[in-house]
C-alpha cells in the first residue's frame, strides 16, 4: 500500500506543479487573473486522476482484484496527502520568492472587477472586505493551508467518487 500511494501521490504532484507553472508563468500573463483561477482548479481536478489511477491499481495488481470503500478511501486519502502538501509548498514558493508582486497584482485586478459589478452603495464595504481577506492570506502559512486544503478537498471527492466506482467484493469460490 505504501508504495503504491507513494508513486501516485508523487505522479499527481508532478502533474500538479508542472500544470500550476503552466498556469502561473503562461496563462497569468494572457489570460489573467480570473481565467487563471479556473485554469488552477481545472489543474487540481485533472492531477487527481492518479487518484482514481492509483486506486484502481491497488485493486487490480496488490490486493487480488478486490477493494472495499474504507480500502479505496485509505489509498485515495494516502494519495492526496502529497500533492496538498506540495502544492501548498509550491504556492509558497512562487507567491514569496519567485513572484513576490502576485498577490497585489491579483487584488488590484480583484478591486477592478468589484468595482465594475459591485453597486456604488456596497463597494466601500466590499473593498474592506478584500484588504481584510488580503491582509490574511499575506501570512504564508494560511496561505499555505488554504492552497493545501483547496488541492486536498478536490481530491479527497475524486477519492469518494473513485472509492465507490472501483469497489469490488472478493469472489466466492463455486462449491
Amino acid at each position: 500500500m505504501k508504495q503504491t500511494t507513494l508513486r501516485y501521490g508523487l505522479y499527481a504532484t508532478v502533474l500538479l506543479v508542472a500544470l500550476s507553472a503552466v498556469d502561473f508563468f503562461i496563462i497569468a500573463k494572457l489570460a489573467g487573473p480570473a481565467f487563471q483561477e479556473i485554469a488552477g482548479y481545472l489543474t487540481m481536478l485533472l492531477s487527481m486522476v492518479f487518484v482514481f489511477i492509483g486506486i484502481r491499481h491497488y485493486r487490480d495488481q496488490v490486493n487480488g482484484g478486490s477493494l472495499s470503500f474504507v480500502q479505496g478511501l485509505k489509498i485515495g486519502f494516502l494519495i492526496i496527502i502529497i500533492p496538498s502538501i506540495c502544492f501548498g509548498l509550491f504556492d509558497i514558493l512562487y507567491t514569496e520568492v519567485i513572484h513576490p508582486g502576485w498577490m497585489n497584482e491579483y487584488y488590484a485586478a480583484y478591486a477592478e472587477r468589484l468595482k465594475t459589478s459591485t453597486p456604488p452603495d456596497k463597494l466601500e464595504a466590499a473593498l474592506q472586505k478584500m484588504k481584510e481577506e488580503k491582509e490574511m492570506f499575506s501570512n504564508p502559512f494560511v496561505q499555505f493551508l488554504l492552497m493545501s486544503l483547496t488541492v486536498f478537498i478536490v481530491g479527497f471527492i475524486v477519492t469518494i467518487i473513485s472509492a465507490i466506482t472501483l469497489r469490488r467484493n472478493k469472489m466466492v469460490a463455486a462449491g
